[in-house]
Formats: structure tokens, sequence, C-alpha cells
């Protein structure tokens, strides 16, 4: 019987970045070795799906597993593991802690008690079950995407402290290093690219890959998550590839009419183009619009902190023939389930299930295959 009681991690659990870190033959391979055969670095912002058990009183009551686990991206990590295990060409990097810590795929907030009362008194203005507007103070949100409650409120400010407190204290312990290790990784494989630069003939390439899924259902009171999201918001049939773009992958017009530039893309346009249609390949889907850019999102903080660092090093990497990209890719989470899953998923139940195993390694393969296309362009 699926329990409704949320998944939690051990107190105290503490992660260091060998823990954090994937990568093909790790039996006979060091990451040394790794770095320097990879072209592609895999994040996984949201994969991390047990909450740290320093967390549990903070949590509503109403809190199931089910809204846990829909409040992740957990169908990411088997399918980046396993592709990590088949492709010695890339090197992977998970978040062990779920959203609800703090999301690394939002600007790390400057005061974070700050942030939380702004978050709370927001969604106390709403109302309890509506829509609340928390643009820009969304890093830990007190409610979940569907607006059901994720976080009771402190009943006074020294509880808003404490809360503040202990959600930085677990942090340290595996999300900041999350975000440590990706960006070191960032570095060193940058640094890589410029060593194989002067040694090829050719164009080298590196790309970061921030690795994602939304479903295109919300949940309903009985856990049910079969309220359909607006078309605006729906993604397509396998994946959303988004390097801040428009629907081509060119830089977007600024919204005040300003000319293009304003709004720099993270990954060249060709490039971005180029890599959709490899994923039309790998996936072998038939309709093209079954892999679109930009829509519904744009790509956020994983991408657009890594798209500046690039291009701080542009003069160089032009210099040394070097194209740096970095793309965020959204698959649409009931493609990753399957069907069966994603029916068990549209019923009323409180738990989750388990991933498909044969799924799990057609899509890793596929992943695999849509990059080795990616790369045979040049």
């Amino acid at each position: 019987m699926a329990t409704a009681d949320p998944l939690f991690l051990p107190a105290g659990t503490v992660f260091a970045p060998d823990d954090l870190i994937f990568y093909a033959d790790r039996g006979h391979r060091s990451l040394d070795q790794a770095l320097a055969d990879a072209d592609l670095l895999v994040s996984c912002p949201h994969s991390g799906s047990a909450i740290p058990e320093e967390l549990g009183e903070f949590l509503a009551p109403e809190f199931t597993r089910r809204l846990q686990f829909d409040f992740t991206d957990c169908s990411t990590s088997p399918v980046v593991r396993r592709w990590a295990e088949i492709d010695p060409r890339i090197v992977y990097v998970e978040n062990p802690h779920p959203r609800m810590v703090r999301d690394p795929n939002r600007a790390r907030p400057e005061d974070l008690y700050a942030t939380l009362r702004e978050a709370f008194a927001r969604v106390r203005a709403a109302g309890p079950g509506n829509k609340a507007d928390l643009s820009g103070v969304d890093a830990i949100r007190p409610v979940t995407f569907s607006f059901y409650p994720l976080l009771r409120e402190p009943a006074d400010d020294a509880g808003l402290h404490r809360l503040a407190d202990t959600f930085a204290e677990v942090a340290s312990r595996g999300l900041d290093v999350y975000e440590r290790t990706r960006d070191d990784l960032i570095e060193r494989m940058v640094a890589l690219t410029f060593e194989r630069a002067e040694k090829s003939t050719g164009p080298v390439e590196f790309t970061t890959l921030s690795f994602h899924d939304t479903m295109n259902h919300t949940t309903t009171r009985d856990g049910a998550v079969n309220v359909e999201r607006a078309e605006a918001d729906r993604l397509p049939d396998v994946v959303a590839l988004s390097n801040r773009g428009d629907d081509r992958g060119e830089p977007r017009k600024a919204q005040s009419g300003e000319p293009r530039g304003n709004n720099p893309v993270s990954m060249a346009p060709q490039a971005v183009r180029a890599l959709a249609q490899s994923h039309r390949v790998g996936f072998a889907v038939a309709d093209p619009g079954a892999v679109m850019l930009n829509q519904p999102y744009l790509g956020s903080h994983e991408i657009i902190t890594a798209g500046a660092r690039f291009r701080e090093l542009g003069p160089k990497a032009d210099a040394a023939g070097v194209a740096l990209g970095a793309v965020q890719a959204e698959f649409r989470r009931e493609f990753l389930l399957g069907p069966d899953l994603t029916a068990e998923l549209m019923r009323p139940g409180v738990g989750w299930p388990e991933p498909d195993a044969d799924r799990v390694d057609m899509l890793a393969h596929a992943c695999k295959a849509s990059w080795d296309g990616y790369r045979s362009r040049r």
C-alpha cells in the first residue's frame, strides 16, 4: 500500500562532491579521466526528493508523499544516472536535496529571512488555496505550484528566523555542495576544452545542460494529477530546449522595443536548432512540434549564469576555436513516466510509483543518441 508520509533523509546527512557526480565506468576511470573525455556537463537541480528530516517540523500536515514528489523533478534522476553509465562523453552532477530546501535554479536570496517573510505574506494575502504571485521570492516556496500548503507559517518573528536558519544549515550539507560542485566542474571542463582546442585542427565544443521535467497537469486535493495546465504553459510532447531566445533560438527583442542584443542567448541559435533536430531523430518522433525551442520556458538561473560566464570567455573562445553553450531541457513528465505510470498518477492517491526500468533505459539511450547526433554535425 502506498504511504502518505513524506520521504525523509536522515537528520545530519552530509553529502560530499563524490556523492553527487556520476560518469561511465567509475570502477576503472577517475573523475579526471572522465572530465578529459567529456564535452557535456549535465546538471539536475530538482532531481532530489527526500526531505531532510530536520525540516519535518515545518511541513504542512496535509503534505503527502505524492505532493512531495510532484514538487520535484524526480523522474529525471534515474534517466540521467543511466545515461551517465552508458555515455563516456558526459559527466552528471545531481542535487541531492529537493527544491523545497532552496531552488538552485533561482538566484540565491541575499536575505533568506526577508525573502521568506515576503513569500509568506503574499500567500497569506492571496488566501488558502489561491494563486499567489511569488515572483522574486520563490527560492523557497511556502506552497506548491498547485498552491497547496507546503510550509506552515511560523507564529512569530523568532519562529521565522529559526525556520530560515534551519533551512540554511540543512542546505550547507547538500544543496550548497551541489552548487559548488557544479560550478567547479564547469570551470574544470572549460579549462580542459581550451587544452583540447590547442591540439585540435577543428572546432571544439563544451556545453552545460540543465535537465528538468514538468507535468502538463497539476494536482487536485485528493492527489490526482489530472488538471490540465493552460495551453500557454504546456510543454511539447517530448521536450522544450531553451537558450533564452525565441522559438528559433534567436535573441529576443527587449520588451521595451530596444534592439536585439539586450537579451543574449546562452547557446548559439544555429547550435540549439541543430540540437532540437537531433532530439527529434534521437527520440524518433514524427511530429517536429514534439521538440520545441523556448516554449513555454526560456530557461532559468543555471543557464543564465553559465551563459554569462561563457560570454566573458567569448573573445578567448573565438580566438581558440572553442564554442561554449548552456541549454535547458524541460521534458514533459508524462513522456518520461510513460502511459501506465501517468495513468496511475491521474487517479487519486498519496504515493508515487517506482520508475519503469525499461523505459528509463530507453530514454537514456535516446538522450545519448540525440547528443551523438548533435556532435556528428561537425
